[in-house]
């Protein structure tokens, strides 16, 4: 009895995240919990056995939604196993738990993940102790603007549940000076002159080592003559088929990273080793590189701490209070850190893409040690590009089509994204070397027997040069598929991407080409008073769309992740609707079942 009571005043926080925001507002639950007097355990969910889930009596579930509707990777056995039809509808009796999601509204499938898992937890037997939080990036505050009301819904459930989850009541809060733990991270310095420098190679995923051939600007309209040519293509020798994805891990600029390791007074020279500290009911962070071999500091910041780029996270400005030796910036940052200080440390963070060097030298007065840093700076994140060419098309090449389109902050600062800048600025002559995975993206290679129809406004035109360039060459030695493609963009003069290519493959014969079964349709929104989207070109083609549909085609859409793909899912609902002769519901039914037979596959980025 005693040990149930025990086990009663604990709390079981399991998180599912594929960037790090779930991993931040778990943690963010986990420490709120505990200045409550409450302890918890905080597990990665991929850490958890999903056979003890009844064995449980208090989980505190916090999920992400990736891509269209995705689990995350770490999620993916977990939910698997929930999903086994021999598990009974009692199997969770007298489990008690809650969900919170984060997702992004622009999207179609928001929060999903958050809400399939809290409805398959109910249908097993459990008992929700709060209805679901759903987080929204759209949210003037981000996904905090619902984490802070739901949190404070949770702590006054529990209480109400069991008191002794918070002997002292849910206002009563341990003094900070007593909760800051120690960091994650132990940072051991080496002898210099007893320590070969080099770095080790050892990963999970092999890198493979791509030299730049050719960079040039992709406005075809202004700079470049030649329209039919990719941006840049990268000569390597490794297999991959259209619709993969290549994730390039860039470089920061080296001026950058001089000025972070000064504000910081760090030695560019030192020798370290990065080992995560074990620390009680808490796994070690995935996030944080433990190096096994030492490795020079300044090396280790440009490769694994994104200083330039990205912004912290709120639990940065909390520590950085703690060492803040002027007043008014320990004020301040308290203030941020604080439910009170939520929107404004929005507007100053998150909207204006604060990074860590910038928010640094606000607050010159705080010295961080660097075991903080390690642990609290964003790490260097991998940028990942649909790949825009075909093998069969181009032995041993690879092209991308990156947009380096800078853009203005609230406060008229200018942006540029860190790897399309960086990849836009190599001098191809110098023989470059770029650190690059390949994986698979959520668009099929077809075969040449599959009608396609394809929605690629943009750079989301980027695969599908891929597509039609392998279809092209396969048609040469048999019979292939219509193909028929809606490209949009701004302006015919200055947008156009790839227009020589497309023109060229729509006419006499080519795969594009009506004569062929196929075509290609152009949208340009800006040229006109109206505007005109994809939307507007597959409504004029409806009765070819539908036509291909019932030939047994897929159609494939890639692009913005803000309102495009739910835009074009409504056009086709409206467009299925009309040429069967059915109502809308029935239509939405007919494109779900094709989403489920795999004949409908979204590629969407932000």
């Amino acid at each position: 009895m005693n040990g149930r009571e025990k086990q009663k005043q604990k709390l079981l926080i399991l998180y599912a995240s594929q960037t790090g925001n779930a991993l931040d507002a778990a943690e963010r639950i986990a420490r709120e919990a505990e200045r409550r007097g409450c302890p918890v355990t905080l597990l990665s969910i991929d850490c958890f056995n999903a056979g003890s889930l009844p064995y449980e009596e208090n989980v505190i579930f916090v999920v992400s939604t990736t891509g269209q509707g995705d689990t995350p990777d770490s999620m993916k056995a977990f939910w698997k196993f929930l999903l086994q039809r021999n598990l009974s509808q009692r199997w969770l009796e007298g489990v008690h738990y809650a969900v919170f999601g984060l997702g992004d509204s622009g999207y179609q499938k928001y929060n999903f993940v958050a809400k399939k898992l809290d409805k398959r937890l109910l249908d097993l037997g459990a008992v929700a102790i709060v209805e679901r939080g759903l987080g929204d990036d759209q949210h003037p505050s981000g996904y905090e603007g619902a984490l802070d009301p739901w949190m404070s819904s949770l702590w006054n459930t529990l209480s109400k549940m069991n008191p002794k989850f918070f002997p002292n009541g849910i206002d009563f809060l341990i003094q900070d000076a007593h909760l800051i733990d120690p960091p994650k991270v132990q940072i051991t310095y080496h002898d210099v002159d007893k320590v070969h420098s080099h770095f080790s190679t050892d990963s999970d995923l092999k890198c493979i080592e791509m030299q730049i051939e050719r960079v040039r600007s992709m406005h075809p309209g202004k700079f470049s003559r030649d329209k039919n040519r990719p941006d840049c293509f990268l000569r390597m020798a490794i297999e991959y088929e259209v619709g993969d994805i290549v994730e390039v891990l860039p470089s920061q600029s080296p001026i950058a990273i001089d000025t972070f390791i000064q504000r910081c007074n760090l030695n560019p020279k030192s020798f370290i080793t990065v080992h995560p500290r074990e620390m009680e009911n808490h796994l070690p962070n995935a996030n944080i590189n433990d190096s096994k071999i030492p490795i020079k500091l300044k090396t280790f910041v440009e490769l694994t701490m994104d200083v330039a780029s990205a912004s912290p996270r709120r639990y940065f400005f909390e520590v950085m209070s703690f060492f803040a030796t002027a007043e008014h910036e320990k004020e301040r940052l308290q203030y941020f850190a604080s439910p009170e200080g939520r929107d404004d440390l929005y507007q100053y963070n998150q909207r204006e893409r604060r990074t860590v060097l910038e928010v640094l030298e606000d607050f010159p007065s705080v010295q961080m040690p660097f075991e903080w840093l390690v642990q609290l700076v964003p790490p260097l994140k991998k940028r990942a590009y649909s790949i825009s060419s075909s093998q069969l098309a181009h032995p041993n090449q690879l092209h991308l089509t990156v947009n380096v389109s800078p853009w203005t902050t609230p406060f008229k600062r200018k942006r540029t994204g860190l790897c399309s800048k960086w990849l836009a600025g190599l001098d191809p002559q110098q023989g470059v070397i770029i650190p690059a995975w390949f994986i698979k993206g959520s668009l099929p290679a077809p075969p040449p027997s599959l009608p396609l129809i394809l929605i690629g406004p943009g750079t989301g035109c980027a695969p599908f040069r891929g597509f039609v360039e392998e279809r092209a060459i396969q048609s040469r030695s048999g019979s292939t598929a219509p193909v028929l493609f809606f490209f949009g963009c701004w302006n015919e003069d200055n947008d156009f991407l790839y227009r020589d290519f497309w023109l060229s493959h729509s006419r006499n014969g080519g795969v594009l080409s009506e004569e062929k079964g196929g075509g290609f349709c152009v949208a340009f929104s800006r040229d006109q008073p109206q505007k005109v989207y994809v939307q507007h070109k597959m409504r004029e083609n409806s009765q070819r769309i539908w036509n291909l549909l019932c030939e047994g085609a897929s159609i494939y859409v890639a692009g913005s992740s803000t309102k495009m793909p739910s835009d074009v899912f409504s056009c086709f609902e409206e467009i299925v609707s009309k040429e069967n002769g059915v109502p809308r519901e029935s239509a939405v039914r007919w494109l779900r079942a094709l989403e489920r037979a795999g004949r409908y596959h979204v590629e969407a980025w932000s």
